[in-house]
């Protein structure tokens, strides 16, 4: 359930990053808030144990961060 989430976040921030690209950065930046939050709590927890349970939440912003700066990107490169 989380994964379909995250993969429904990516699409639609892509989508509105290519639409509206300035207007993009604001729910970019509070879904990683968000996804940041989870990571430092899950981090919280001792030892290796630790590293597993942010992992998630850091590759999860790392991926909204690259949908976001790819629908960007590819909006930059229309012809018009």
């Amino acid at each position: 359930m989380v994964i379909a989430v995250v993969i429904a976040g990516c699409v639609l921030l892509a989508v509105l990053a290519f639409l509206v690209p300035r207007l993009s950065r604001h729910p970019q930046n509070g879904a990683q808030r968000g996804l940041g939050a989870g990571s430092r709590a899950g981090s919280k927890a001792p030892g290796g144990l630790g590293r597993l349970l942010s992992k998630p939440f850091s590759s999860s912003s790392r991926a909204l961060g690259r949908s976001g700066s790819a629908g960007r990107r590819a909006r930059g490169r229309l012809p018009f």
